[in-house]
């Protein structure tokens, strides 16, 4: 039975990432936006309903990556002790990008990634709300963490601060490659800016 479920398993996680390399490439072809569902089901060779079982919305495919984040940053806030919540996080980025996470790249593919992502209204509304769940989790985390009240006004101020800094300094991070052409660059900028966002995330909890 355990078997079976595993192969079940292995299955259903090839088509999904299948369904979404597929996505990724018609996005990046055509733009978000002209780019159906059952276009997508289509090249994919899979049914609509099919898309829909493992993406709840045209959006995911595109954000696809957004649970795995997001549960690393969760896991990553529930074991920080000893450390502080904040520097267990920096330390997390940088650890990513020694390990070359597939999410934390600079690279041409991550250029058409923000290129897509600039064409769309739509894409650039449920990437302000993502950041608004992830400051969410941040701060909800931070709090578990620290045992204070997860709607302390300096908590979720920094919780915020914290959270923006990370999408500016991948921002400016992506700006650094398309201008420099070189990933190194763009790492180190990366890093340089979320450890400026760490200390002042922190100081804005830690003031008195």
């Amino acid at each position: 039975m355990s078997i079976g479920k595993d192969r079940h398993s292995r299955r259903r996680m090839a088509t999904r990432q299948k369904i979404s390399d597929i996505a990724t490439a018609l996005f990046a072809e055509h733009g978000f936006d002209r780019v159906t569902i059952d276009t997508i089901a289509e090249a994919a060779d899979v049914g609509r309903m099919t898309v829909f079982n493992h993406f709840a919305r045209k959006e995911d495919l595109f954000f696809d990556r957004e649970p795995e984040i997001r549960a690393l940053l969760r896991e990553t806030l529930a074991q920080s002790a000893p450390k502080h919540p904040f520097e267990a996080l920096r330390l997390c980025a940088h650890r990513l990008i020694a390990e070359d996470a597939p999410f934390l790249r600079f690279t041409p593919q991550s250029q058409s990634f923000i290129v897509t992502l600039s064409q769309s209204e739509t894409l650039k509304s449920r990437a302000r709300a993502l950041r608004d769940e992830i400051t969410s989790d941040v701060g909800q985390g931070t709090a578990s963490a620290l045992g204070l009240h997860s709607g302390t006004p300096r908590l979720r101020l920094a919780a915020t601060l914290l959270v923006a800094g990370w999408s500016r300094a991948y921002s400016e991070a992506q700006s650094c490659f398309a201008a420099e052409g070189t990933s190194d660059k763009a790492q180190n900028l990366f890093l340089d800016l979320i450890d400026i966002t760490t200390k002042a995330a922190f100081m804005v909890l830690e003031a008195d």
